[in-house]
C-alpha cells in the first residue's frame, strides 16, 4: 500500500490513522491543512488543486522515506486532495507514528513543509470578489526546518 495518495474524494482520515497503527509505538502526530476563508485579506470562497500524481506519490514516498532515515520514526502517511475544494475542506493530512513523541512531531513538520516545497501540486484560489487567482502551495523557505533538524 502506497504511503501517499493524492485523490479527488474526501480524505478518509479513520482509515489513514488505523493503518498507522502499531502497538510499539507511543507517538502520533497529525498535521491537518483545511481551506480557510480567507488568503492575504481577500475572502476565499472555495479552491482548485491540480496535481501531476505520478511524480506528486513518487516524491511524497521519498519524503516520508527521508522522514524515517532521519527521525526514527515508525511510519508515515500523506494525502492531499485534488479537484474543487470548499471553505472548511481537509486539503492535506500528514499523520506520523514512533515509539516517543518527539520524533513523530519533528517528523511531522518536516513532511508537511517538503510536501509544500517538492510536490507538484498548484492552488488555483476562487475569490468572494474579483477573478480567481493561481497561488504558490510553498510557504516556507526549502531549507528553513533542515537547520532547525541538524542533530
Amino acid at each position: 500500500m502506497s504511503r501517499v495518495t493524492i485523490a479527488a474524494q474526501p480524505i478518509d482520515t479513520n482509515a489513514l490513522r488505523k493503518a498507522l497503527q502499531q502497538p510499539g509505538c507511543g507517538g502520533f502526530c497529525v498535521f491537518e491543512g483545511w481551506v480557510r476563508e480567507t488568503n492575504e485579506g481577500r475572502e476565499v470562497s472555495g479552491l482548485d488543486y491540480e496535481a501531476y500524481n505520478e511524480l506528486a506519490i513518487s516524491e511524497g514516498e521519498r519524503i516520508i522515506d527521508e522522514a524515517v532515515q532521519r527521525f526514527g520514526i515508525a511510519d508515515a502517511r500523506c494525502a492531499h486532495r485534488v479537484g474543487s475544494l470548499a471553505v472548511g475542506d481537509t486539503a492535506v493530512w500528514i499523520g506520523v507514528v514512533s515509539p516517543h513523541r518527539d520524533e513523530a512531531f519533528r517528523a511531522c513538520r518536516y513532511i508537511i513543509d517538503q510536501v509544500k516545497q517538492r510536490l507538484p501540486i498548484w492552488k488555483k484560489e476562487h475569490y468572494l470578489v474579483g477573478e480567481s487567482s493561481w497561488v504558490a502551495c510553498a510557504h516556507a523557505p526549502a531549507d528553513e526546518h533542515d537547520h532547525a533538524h541538524q542533530g
